[in-house]
């Protein structure tokens, strides 16, 4: 899955947005990496929507515009689940190569978050005990 479509599905996974809100979730959501133009946005959408991944959720008339509302399909919540999990054994398959690097690897304890999680109860790695 091309990242643009992953940010499209996820600025889409808590609530429906029109698309001036996706364009911004989408930014947000990249940390100012990802810029969608309309042209690009909207043909996304359209594709989408032919997948069955988003759902028109209503439309509105703002100042004689009309606006359009963008939700998560069951199927899109599901591709979306699918394609955390893959991103997850991405991340795993890298953190493993690296530890296995000679010498330290500057920055690397940063990616403990795609480690295995803390028991319950337990403090997260790095949290005071």
């Amino acid at each position: 899955m091309q990242e643009p479509t992953f940010l499209i599905l996820t600025a889409l996974a808590a609530r429906p947005l029109h698309g001036y809100g996706i364009v911004q979730a989408v930014l947000d959501l990249s940390g100012g990496d990802v810029k969608l133009r309309p042209g690009t946005l909207y043909g996304a959408l359209d594709r989408l929507a032919d997948q069955g991944l988003i759902e028109v959720e209503r439309e509105e008339a703002v100042e004689g515009r009309l606006r359009r509302y963008y939700r998560l399909s069951d199927s899109g919540a599901a591709t979306l689940v699918a394609e955390v999990g893959r991103l997850r054994q991405r991340a795993s398959a890298a953190e493993t190569q690296l530890r296995q690097r000679p010498g330290a690897v500057p920055g690397l304890s940063r990616f403990a978050v795609f480690s295995a999680a803390p028991a319950r109860g337990a403090a997260a790695p790095g949290a005071p005990a």
